[in-house]
């Protein structure tokens, strides 16, 4: 029998949402195009390459720009949903572009032992990034949702395997499985729903890094919390929200990421997806000032759920907690 989330003609999300037809995507299109809007600055914090090209020991995380993390944990180094290039777009010329440059350059990245990709929408799935990836880091381990591996192979990757939801993947240092989000896939026209989308649960040297991709609010991180709390640092979207009316069922806000920090039993989460490209109507440096908010009116400590400059690297102390779950420490590096 096939799990629920199979269709007959693709995937489908675990539990009832709102559903936009066509004319639904114009009507956002038409407003997103005709709003004015005021570009943000977003200095980069300066990082340490060096140090992170060298770093086996310390437990880190760099956020490199909207879901595209380098994290430092266990020994290993994995990169979730990466994005380097100029436009979240299948075209040079036209489409969202860069507001921020990449907080980490792709040749000054550490020897990749992960890749995670949790979809293949063009802010999340960039073809120049994984070609160049499939060349410089040919021994990292690609693990995406079922369905996506053939497009890695055409696009040079030959070390990548793919899970359905709830499925793991066990190597000597880690086990990663791949959980349900509540979001869509395509590239094309055409393909809408025809390869999976996810996020995913990693284990390393005996903590939990959940990483969510994308997704709307749903059940399914109750769900996540039931089989994996406590996680030991979750990276959650804040961003691309409005309006809700259009919005609400693919990507979470800022009052629902906190829900999600809840549900999953999170101990510390970092924020994502907002301020790199302009993808909807909320002002870009909007998401931050909510979650304070919304972290204040659910009395949740703002150091429990943090955002990062573009570019900066935190020292994760995981040694600090101990069996009373104290929440893990960070610092920030200049």
């Amino acid at each position: 029998m096939k799990p629920r989330h199979h269709g007959r003609h693709g995937f489908r999300n675990n539990y009832p949402h709102e559903r936009h037809d066509f004319g639904a995507f114009l009507r956002f299109l038409w407003g997103f195009q005709r709003q004015a809007w005021k570009r943000p600055a977003f200095p980069l914090a300066r990082n340490d390459p060096a140090f992170l090209r060298a770093n086996r020991d310390a437990p880190t995380l760099t956020w490199i720009g909207h879901a595209t993390f380098l994290v430092q944990a266990g020994g290993l180094n994995i990169l979730t949903d990466p994005h380097f290039t100029r436009r979240a777009s299948p075209l040079r010329w036209a489409g969202p572009e860069r507001l921020a440059p990449p907080g980490l350059a792709l040749r000054d990245l550490p020897p990749l032992d992960v890749v995670l990709i949790s979809h293949n929408h063009y802010d999340h799935l960039d073809e120049g990034s994984v070609r160049w990836l499939a060349r410089h880091h040919p021994r990292a381990r690609f693990v995406v949702p079922l369905g996506l591996r053939r497009w890695l192979t055409r696009h040079g990757v030959r070390n990548a395997v793919e899970l359905d939801w709830w499925a793991a993947h066990i190597e000597e240092r880690f086990r990663v499985s791949a959980v349900p989000a509540q979001h869509f896939s395509g590239r094309t026209a055409t393909d809408r729903n025809l390869t999976l989308w996810c996020g995913f649960v990693l284990e390393t040297a005996g903590r939990r890094i959940y990483f969510a991709g994308d997704t709307g609010y749903s059940r399914d991180f109750a769900d996540i919390g039931a089989r994996f709390a406590p996680i030991d640092l979750a990276l959650i979207p804040i961003g691309a929200y409005e309006p809700r009316w259009f919005m609400r069922a693919m990507h979470v806000n800022p009052e629902e990421a906190v829900q999600m920090h809840r549900d999953l039993g999170s101990r510390q989460s970092a924020a994502m997806h907002w301020g790199t490209f302009r993808l909807t109507e909320e002002a870009l440096d909007e998401p931050p000032r909510f979650l304070a908010q919304a972290l204040q009116r659910a009395g949740v400590p703002t150091d429990r759920f943090w955002v990062m400059r573009h570019g900066e690297t935190r020292r994760l102390d995981f040694a600090a907690r101990d069996a009373t779950d104290a929440p893990l420490r960070t610092r920030a590096t200049a």
